[in-house]
């Protein structure tokens, strides 16, 4: 099972992940895409999943037409580790490679 973030890891994804908010209730990130539409949304939500399956690791998210919201937590570990650190990288990337603009990011 991989560990918590430390105190330095946790600054330093503040840093890197700007986009993705912690939450205030939980040991966990959020953030919020919008999509032109659906269809863009859900081949962002497919290649997402392919590669969550990919490292066995797999968000909690919500799809409303262009809307995707995400939270990442480790459940296992009870909060956040290098696996959300992942797959949070891995969905900007993705986002990034398809020109979604996000505001605040």
């Amino acid at each position: 099972m991989p560990r918590l973030l430390n105190d330095q890891e946790r600054n330093a994804m503040r840093l890197n992940y700007p986009a993705w908010q912690m939450l205030e209730n939980r040991d966990a990130i959020s953030r919020t895409f919008l999509f032109p539409d659906f269809k863009i949304a859900f081949a962002f939500m497919q290649q997402c999943a392919e590669y969550a399956e990919k490292i066995d690791h797999h968000p909690e998210w919500l799809n409303i037409w262009n809307r995707l919201e995400v939270v990442l937590a480790t459940h296992s570990a009870g909060g956040l580790t290098s696996l959300d650190l992942q797959l949070a990288e891995f969905m900007d990337r993705t986002a990034n490679s398809i020109g979604l603009q996000q505001p605040g990011a």
